[in-house]
């Protein structure tokens, strides 16, 4: 009973921490569309960051302009992947970092596919002009900056018998 409550409370809680990633990604679109829109650059430090309105139909960086169909595919395939990765992920304190990069990661992926079904395109609209950066949003930072954690926790922190642990869940699920 104790496991069963508990895993209803941790189910809760990362469904809460996505839908208010997600709401705050599309807070931000809404505001670019309300105030950039048409307009001129929001200059917030000269020569280094500025917010401009852009449409982006493609997916990180404008690549696969057009591309809708297969965005339509494939995110929920990959939210499905990461979901089970989650269920399967071992509940201790050490994977805790992992489920919050999962976390983050499926609130990004999520942020731009509503975009994306509702408008056929995403909105952009943070710009750093002293690298020339391509224009991204806040679903893009949860992305970037997860799988950016992702590379150096796998890299650094996880150890092969971390990994064990993870197989180990798989087969249980599979056997049972």
């Amino acid at each position: 009973m104790f496991y069963r409550k508990k895993k209803i409370t941790s189910f809760i809680f990362a469904l809460s921490v996505v839908l208010v990633l997600i709401l705050f990604d599309q807070f931000t679109k809404d505001l670019a569309v309300a105030f950039l829109m048409n307009k001129e650059d929001a200059i917030l430090i000269p020569g280094v960051l500025q917010l401009h309105y852009l449409e982006n139909t493609g997916a990180a960086f404008s690549l696969l302009q057009g591309q809708q169909i297969l965005f339509a595919i494939i995110t929920p395939i990959l939210i499905l992947f990461i979901i089970y990765m989650l269920v399967i992920m071992p509940r201790t304190k050490k994977f805790n970092i992992l489920n919050y990069v999962l976390l983050f990661l499926i609130a990004g992926a999520i942020g731009n596919y509503i975009d994306r079904i509702i408008n056929h395109y995403v909105v952009d609209f943070i710009y750093f002009s002293l690298i020339d950066f391509p224009v991204f949003n806040v679903a893009d930072c949860y992305v970037t900056v997860s799988v950016i954690v992702l590379f150096i926790l796998v890299l650094f922190y996880y150890k092969d018998e971390d990994f064990e642990e993870i197989k180990k869940n798989i087969r249980i699920r599979k056997n049972g």
